[in-house]
């Protein structure tokens, strides 16, 4: 058994350009929770900022991700591929609309009970486990290419004034994005923590932060609320999804629904 919750806040932002899946609900705006049986998808995309429609694309990529009948044979790097292809069509079809882009990061769990998370762009994929919280992506930016090069520190990859720069994503018209896809066939341990993050948080709130909140033993709900309040209070101005995946024994207790209202 899974237990899924999310939340999205559009922060100081006049609208919300992040959005979130959970198996077949899209979410833009509050808060949703759900117990799951294999298989499934959850995914967070964030609309590039600057573009026109990013709140389009966002909520366009995740609304043709719903659709999809997953299962250990599907190929999700073409899958994401063909959602890029037809946003990047539909993207050029009106000026309104021209040249929309988005993040996307997911899970996948198959009826076999086998891990896959998918990234494209900047969105992260964390692993909460024994305290530690493990980045899994790998964020598809100008900075993280100079830092594997050996061109810049970890340090000065926080504060390079090319940091938002990101490599081709969903939906732009110049390149095709690369879909990054890791396996884990042993897929997730009793306990762990999978947590799902638009830059709205990760980048105002540092890991030690985000595992000091893991740590609280507090429903996870809760808890998800207050990364996006501490990312606010950090000063963050941006849009800011999270959603998180843990995985229960059969014995446990199905999570009290009533701590987050799918309707707020």
């Amino acid at each position: 058994m899974y237990y899924c919750c999310g939340i999205t806040e559009k922060g100081s932002r006049e609208h919300n350009e992040d959005a979130f899946l959970i198996r077949g609900s899209v979410r833009t705006e509050g808060g949703v929770q759900t117990v799951l049986t294999e298989p499934f998808l959850m995914a967070v995309c964030d609309g590039v900022s600057g573009e026109n429609a990013g709140e389009l694309a966002s909520r366009t990529c995740l609304e043709m991700l719903s659709t999809l009948e997953y299962n250990a044979r599907v190929n999700l790097k073409r899958r994401i591929l063909d959602i890029h292809t037809a946003i990047a069509e539909q993207s050029v079809m009106q000026k309104s609309t021209a040249n929309m882009q988005t993040t996307l990061c997911g899970l996948a769990i198959d009826e076999n009970e086998g891990l896959h998370c998918f990234n494209v762009g900047d969105s992260r994929i964390y692993r909460y486990r024994g305290g530690t919280l493990e980045q899994l992506s790998r964020d598809q930016t100008l900075v993280q290419m100079l830092y594997d090069e050996g061109t810049i520190t970890v340090e000065e990859k926080k504060s390079h004034m090319h940091r938002h720069i990101v490599m081709p994503v969903i939906g732009n018209l110049e390149a095709e994005p690369k879909p990054e896809v890791i396996v884990f066939p042993d897929g997730m341990r009793t306990g762990d923590v999978m947590l799902l993050c638009s830059d709205g948080l990760s980048d105002y709130a540092t890991t030690f932060e985000m595992e000091e909140v893991l740590a609280k033993p507090k429903p996870l709900p809760s808890r998800l609320q207050e990364l996006v309040v501490l990312a606010l209070a950090n000063g963050g101005k941006d849009n800011i999804t999270v959603s998180a995946l843990v995985r229960y024994p059969k014995e446990v207790p199905v999570p009290d629904m009533s701590l987050m209202n799918a309707e707020a």
